[in-house]
Formats: C-alpha cells, sequence, structure tokens
C-alpha cells in the first residue's frame, strides 16, 4: 500500500470538530464509531438520524424545525427534507455582531478594505430595509453583475433575509451572456458595480449596462457598487442610483428576516452553458445551509476566528459555497481580479499578511504555480495555513507533490469535487485522515456516493459513472421554468432510476477515496473502449515545453480516434521529436488506446469563465457542429482555431 503524503497529528485530530461529532453521535446513539470510516457508513446508512444530530451540533438557527426530517426518502426526485421547518438562510450567516473581521477585501493591488461583523450587520440591516421598501418579496428575484466585493456579499445577504432569490454573474460576462441567464430568471432588482480591475487595469461595467436592461424589462431598480470610483456617474443607466444613496433613508437596526420553509429558493445558479441555453437550477435556502456549514464545520474543520479564502468569481459557485463559511463565525477572504497580478505572489502576500488557515483555489492555477517555478514554502510565512483546497478540475498527481514540496509539507491537501448542481461536494476533505498521492480523501458524509458500470452495477477498482444512491438535502429544488419538471429529472435521474448519475468518470480507491478521470460525457470511446481525459492530461502537461492541452474524440473511419491539441510554452514549436515523446510518454503510462492519433499546435484553448476547458465546444467545431452558446466561454474567439484544420482531414 503505498504511503500518505500527510498524515494528522494526534492533536490535530483531537480538536477537530469531526472528532466531537463523532463522540455526540456515539452518546446519542450508544454507539462505538471510530473515526471516518464509520462515521461515512452510519450516516448514509440513518440519513434522518445524521442530518438531525448535525442540526443540533451546528446550532441551526431556526423558528421550527418540525417532527419529520425526511418523507419520501425513496424517491429521486422527490424526497424533502425538513419538509416542517421555518428559518432564514442570512439569519444562520450573522450570528456575530462584534468588532472582530467578518470580510478582509483586496481588488488586485488598488483597493483593500475590510469589514467587522458589525459592520456587516448594520449594512445587510439596511439594504434588507432599502429592498423591502423598493418591493422586493418574497420569491422575487435579485441578481448581481458583480465583483466579488464586500458589498457583494451584502446584497447577497440582504436579499435572502427578506426571502428573495439570488442570482449572480460575475461582470466579465458579455451582455449575451448575461441575458441568457437573468433573461430566465427575470430579476426585479439588479445589483451591479461601476467596473472592476483586471491585470492592473479598469474596465467599466457600466458601459454595457443600457444594452443590458435594454432586454431585462423586470427589472425595476438598478443599484450601482462603487469600486472603480467613489462616486461614479450613474445618470446614464435607467432606474440606477447608487448604494448610499438607495440605503440612504434607511438607518441600522435590526435585521427584517422571514423565517420561510426549508425548502423556499435561495438561489438560481447557471450551469456553463456551452452546450445550449444555461440550466437555470434552483437550490433550497434550507438544503444549502445544512450542506454547506457540514462541509465548512466537518470536511475542512473550520472553527470561529478562522479566516477562509477561496479564488472565485461570482459567476461559480464556490463564491456561494465561500460566503456560508461565515456561518462558522470565520472570516471571509476575497479577492477580485487576476491572481497573477502583477504576479504569482500575490495571493501568497495576501495570505502570509492576514494569516489564512485555508486557501481554496483550482488545480489550474496550481499547475500554473508550478510552472512558474513559485516556492511560497520559501518566500511566505505561511504558518497558519491548515487546509488547502483544490477543484474546477481534477488534480494530478504531480499536483499533489507540488503542494507538498513547494507550498506547505504539513497541510491538509482537499480535492474537492461536487458542482452547481448541488452547491456542494460530493467528495471532500478529511481533516483527521490521510492524503494519498493523485486522491480526493473520502465520500462526503451523508453522501452515498457510489461507482457505477454502465449496467447500473457498483464496481470497485475500475472506473465509471459518478452516482448517488440516496437523497441530500441540497439537490436542487428544480430548475428555474422547467413547469414539468422534465429537464431536471433528464439532467440526473434517467441513467439509472431514482439514482442521481452526475458525469464524472470516477473510481473508488483502496484507501475509500476518489479518482475522478474527468466528465463522463467528454470521455473517449476509441474501439468502444472508455477512456478518461485526466488521464492523458497528466501524462501531456508533464512536458516542460506544454502549456496546457485540450483532448477530443474525432469521429474517424467508422471509429473514434484521440486528438490533442496542445498550447506550448513561449518559445517551443511542436516539432517531430516532441510529438513522438509525447506519444511515448502516454503509451508507457497509460495504454495504448490513449495514443492521440493526432497532436496539433494551437494558439489558445476555449474555457468556461470559471476557467474549466470545454472539450464539447471544440469537439462540435472539429466536426462542423455549431456551438450553441459561445456566450458561456470566456474566450470565444479561440474556437475558430479549430475550424477545417487540414490535418484533421486525413
Amino acid at each position: 500500500m503505498t504511503e500518505p503524503l500527510w498524515t494528522p497529528s494526534e492533536e490535530r485530530v483531537a480538536t477537530a470538530n469531526l472528532t466531537r461529532f463523532i463522540a455526540e453521535v456515539n452518546a446519542a446513539h450508544g454507539l462505538s464509531l471510530s473515526g471516518y470510516g464509520d462515521l461515512w457508513r452510519w450516516s448514509v446508512e440513518n440519513l434522518e438520524d445524521f442530518w438531525t444530530d448535525f442540526w443540533d451540533f451546528a446550532g441551526i438557527v431556526s423558528e421550527t424545525r418540525g417532527a419529520r426530517v425526511l418523507i419520501d426518502g425513496d424517491k429521486m426526485p422527490g424526497a424533502q427534507f425538513f419538509p416542517d421547518a421555518r428559518l432564514n438562510f442570512a439569519e444562520n450567516l450573522l450570528r456575530r455582531r462584534d468588532d472582530g473581521d467578518a470580510i478582509v477585501f483586496r481588488a488586485e493591488d488598488k483597493v483593500r478594505r475590510r469589514m467587522s461583523w458589525r459592520d456587516l450587520h448594520e449594512a445587510v440591516s439596511r439594504l434588507a430595509q432599502a429592498l423591502k421598501a423598493a418591493g422586493v418579496e418574497p420569491g422575487d428575484r435579485v441578481a448581481g453583475y458583480v465583483p466579488n466585493m464586500p458589498e457583494t456579499t451584502v446584497a447577497m445577504l440582504a436579499a435572502s433575509a427578506i426571502g428573495a432569490i439570488w442570482t449572480s454573474c460575475s461582470p466579465d460576462f458579455g451582455e449575451r451572456g448575461v441575458l441568457d441567464r437573468f433573461g430566465q430568471s427575470k430579476p426585479k432588482v439588479l445589483f451591479a458595480a461601476d467596473g472592476y480591475f483586471y491585470n492592473g487595469k479598469s474596465h467599466s461595467s457600466l458601459a454595457k449596462l443600457p444594452a443590458i436592461l435594454a432586454e431585462l424589462p423586470s427589472v425595476e431598480r438598478v443599484v450601482i457598487l462603487p469600486l472603480v470610483e467613489d462616486a461614479p456617474d450613474v445618470s446614464g443607466v435607467r432606474d440606477a442610483m447608487t448604494l448610499a444613496d438607495f440605503i440612504a433613508d434607511h438607518p441600522a437596526g435590526e435585521v427584517p428576516y422571514e423565517r420561510l420553509p426549508f425548502n423556499h429558493p435561495l438561489f438560481i445558479m447557471y450551469s456553463s452553458g456551452t452546450t445550449g441555453a444555461p440550466k437555470c437550477i434552483t437550490h433550497s435556502a434550507g438544503g444549502v445551509l445544512l450542506n454547506q456549514v457540514k462541509e465548512h464545520l466537518l470536511q475542512c474543520d473550520e472553527k470561529p476566528g478562522d479566516r477562509v479564502f477561496y479564488f472565485t468569481t461570482c459567476g461559480w459557485m464556490m463564491w456561494n459555497w465561500l460566503q456560508t463559511a461565515l456561518a462558522a463565525e470565520a472570516t471571509l477572504m476575497l479577492y477580485d481580479g487576476s491572481p497573477f497580478a502583477p504576479d504569482g505572489n500575490v495571493l501568497f502576500d495576501f495570505a502570509a499578511e492576514e494569516k489564512w488557515t485555508l486557501f481554496g483555489t483550482s488545480a489550474k492555477y496550481l499547475d500554473a504555480l508550478a510552472k512558474g517555478g513559485y516556492r511560497p514554502k520559501d518566500t511566505h510565512d505561511l504558518a497558519s495555513l491548515r487546509t488547502l483546497c483544490s477543484t474546477g478540475s481534477p488534480l494530478a498527481p504531480e499536483g499533489f507533490d507540488y503542494v507538498y514540496d513547494a507550498i506547505k509539507t504539513d497541510a491538509q491537501l482537499a480535492s474537492i469535487a461536487g458542482g452547481t448542481d448541488l452547491l456542494g461536494c460530493f467528495m471532500a476533505g478529511d481533516p483527521t485522515g490521510p492524503v494519498y498521492r493523485g486522491e480526493i480523501q473520502r465520500r462526503c458524509l451523508a453522501m452515498a456516493v457510489d461507482v457505477f458500470d454502465e449496467h447500473g452495477n457498483p464496481v470497485r477498482g475500475a472506473q465509471g459513472e459518478l452516482v448517488c444512491t440516496r437523497p441530500f438535502p441540497s439537490m436542487p429544488i428544480g430548475f428555474w421554468g422547467d413547469e414539468t419538471g422534465e429537464r431536471y429529472r433528464s439532467a440526473y435521474f434517467e441513467a439509472f432510476p431514482n439514482v442521481w448519475t452526475h458525469g464524472d468518470y470516477v473510481e473508488l480507491t483502496e484507501h475509500d477515496g476518489m479518482v475522478v478521470y474527468g466528465r463522463s460525457d467528454a470521455t473517449l470511446n476509441p474501439g468502444g473502449v472508455r477512456i478518461g481525459t485526466a488521464e492523458i492530461y497528466r501524462q501531456v502537461e508533464s512536458f516542460e515545453e506544454v502549456l496546457e492541452a485540450i483532448v477530443i474524440g474525432q469521429q474517424w473511419d467508422n471509429d473514434v480516434r484521440v486528438v490533442l491539441f496542445v498550447r506550448l510554452q513561449p518559445g517551443h514549436a511542436l516539432t517531430d521529436a516532441l510529438v513522438d515523446a509525447i506519444k511515448k510518454r502516454v503509451r508507457s503510462n497509460c495504454t495504448p488506446r490513449h495514443v492521440p492519433a493526432k497532436v496539433i499546435a494551437v494558439a489558445d484553448i476555449p474555457r468556461t469563465r470559471s476557467g474549466k476547458i470545454t472539450e464539447l465546444a471544440v469537439r462540435d467545431v472539429v466536426h462542423g457542429r455549431a456551438v450553441k452558446n459561445k456566450e458561456a466561454l470566456a474566450n470565444p474567439e479561440a474556437l475558430a482555431l479549430y475550424e477545417g484544420i487540414p490535418e484533421l482531414q486525413e
């Protein structure tokens, strides 16, 4: 058996929230559970007991919980948790009202601000009153076209406090991308910053608003959040006023919380939309709260006073996830802009100066740091950092090596995976257990995660579909506008009846951990054998000449052939020798079926706005099919690089 890269100290295990929770479960039920594995098995077999016990452990604030914990638990979709409970999401995030830091914010090197818990409470109080005065009622939508700044957190909390539904996207979205999303959810109030900073430059949002608002007749009020300027001119935007003017008549007081049913909608999230109009995934206040607080307290071991960071925009579900760290009474560390402005030290400067305890980022960011030769362990004081999280795409084994070699030796590396669909994780960290190279530590508590073959049979030691066989609180309520529920059912429940099929291609390991091989809809099928794309990326991106890669399956000669596109480091060319070396390494470290039939250099690789490469869009272009929603891409112009490539016609 392989040796772990990291094992928690006895003290860390003893003081973990998870250890205390196990003790409470044992005492309540006369059990002798020992460690994460025992707790996981008990949690998925005893969903009602687990979620009731966790509700008490987390101190969930509610008007009532009700006697019923789970009804129609044998139905997916259809199961409902805590059907009689009434609570408010924001109330659970605003437990503190003291002068300690609630939010610390930086916009590259342009803006630095911080808010105390008292400041945050007062700001939410004033804005919630203003929204009510503007006619916002429970169930109305409030949208943000916003950077990751403190006022965005305030706006989300104020909206949820009064029962409105929050929905957001980042300000780098183009007009069509915004309308593809907000045009479906039809917000009554729109929050927008005057602009944002990226790569050292300021970019205006005000200039795009008139065209957006022309096609959003549902918007009755636009509230401008100053970031680039102290007093932006909003006269060119209809129904607009600055935040200061909007709240001017509402002095701080108590927050007017609306305690609503557990399944009252909280967030509308959007799928990436690269294969059509984005799906409007609607999540419940109770489900998001309960599941995300579980992840913050038990999977990430967050405690009051911790300082929690995730590199994210407001167009990615990790922004919503990060906000819930407030319920753990942790301080939010917010950053907006490029993580390489002016260079790759910027986030570690922030981490060292503000003593982050959790640093969350993407696998691509870690790979970029490694290729840039950064060694934060040698240049920054990261003594406070206990946990480093990675998500967005599978973290290759070499990424694990880099973290422990160059960032911090004694830290829990929690590769995590889940998604917008559940606003949380299916697999995540175990702060009381070891970290093994290339593996996500554990299946999440109370998530009955399994791996199925194509016939719906559980498989071990082999790759298959990631599924969840029992309901969980943060299953979506449905898709906004999907009155019959048909789109929702077809998205997750068609492959295997009464089982959530997530769309990831995975393997359960001997350590009861998980390896993700990519999206199952992007798997390759040469000769009818399924291959996960992550296996090829791991080999190809280990070449110093290769900056990044994208691989697809091309229909060819009544079969599928593997086509690899590589974006090279400056100063390098795709020589015959490099192509041969790539193929040799893939063959020796994977299988002959993994070897690309074609290796082609490209100047850019298309990606979504959350940074994920878009294999399906490239596959469509190569096959001459239209890409349905280019606005979902951060760099749609890159798709033209894949049209009519002569090498793919031979």
